[in-house]
């Protein structure tokens, strides 16, 4: 990565001109048996759909306040850095009656009613499928992200030094997030070429980190494991081996 990245945003425009064909995020869950591999162009692509979505759409602006109410979900990691390409204030498991919008998964609909802003929801049901119908008080993200453009340009120039995340009660600035990142990587001994496995949780900073940040922030690509206790140490194994891994945080 380029050491003058000083958001993740930038972060993801450097892996995408260095290069676009390379893993960047594999999911899976194991209570359902998916797998969803995206390259860095697909990623980049999900993350130019959502931030205009997020812009165009909802008229989010830099400062205005996310309530991010999922789990770690490679859906989850393109809203993150979706946030970062407009300038947004992601709140990780925020209070929806705070935010200027709120983003809810299955299992934080009910909460996510609180935010008086805008309202959308995601199903996280495999091949990104979208709701029957569009739960009460929400827009439906699997509806409303394919129309969107391809390609993203902020309306304003993104601060680096402006708040980005706040996590763990600590917000950090997109160059305070990068930096930290990069100190994630180094202390994990994560490269380019690192296949990092992950099977921690989106709600605290060592989640977010190793789940997405600090592989971004190396050069290196995640694997990124939901509901991971049901896979057993034997299938654990058999991951690692088959997905190149060669580093671990769980």
């Amino acid at each position: 990565m380029n050491a003058s990245d000083r958001t993740p945003a930038d972060l993801l425009r450097s892996a995408l001109a260095a290069d676009p064909a390379r893993p960047l995020v594999t999911f899976y869950d194991d209570a359902t048996g998916e797998r969803v591999e995206l390259s860095v162009a697909t990623f980049a692509n999900w993350v130019a759909k959502t931030a205009n979505l997020l812009q165009g759409e909802l008229s989010a602006a830099p400062g205005d306040r996310l309530a991010l109410l999922l789990p770690a979900h490679w859906q989850t990691a393109v809203w993150l850095l979706a946030c970062s390409s407009v300038g947004v204030v992601v709140e990780a498991g925020g209070d929806p009656a705070d935010a200027d919008v709120v983003v809810a998964g299955p299992e934080t609909l009910e909460a996510g009613l609180a935010c008086s802003g805008e309202r959308i929801a995601l199903s996280l049901a495999p091949l990104g499928r979208r709701f029957p119908a569009p739960p009460a008080g929400y827009a439906d993200y699997a509806v409303e992200v394919p129309s969107q453009g391809d390609r993203f340009a902020p309306f304003v120039p993104v601060d680096p030094e402006a708040p980005a995340l706040v996590v763990d009660g600590t917000e950090r600035s997109g160059a305070q997030l990068v930096d930290q990142a990069r100190l994630d990587a180094a202390a994990l001994g994560l490269a380019p070429g690192s296949r990092l496995l992950t099977g921690l949780g989106y709600d605290g900073w060592e989640g977010l980190s190793t789940g997405l940040y600090a592989p971004l922030a190396a050069g290196a690509s995640v694997v990124l494991c939901r509901n991971l206790d049901a896979l057993g140490a034997e299938g654990l194994e058999k991951r690692v081996e088959s997905e190149r891994v060669t580093h671990t945080a769980l």
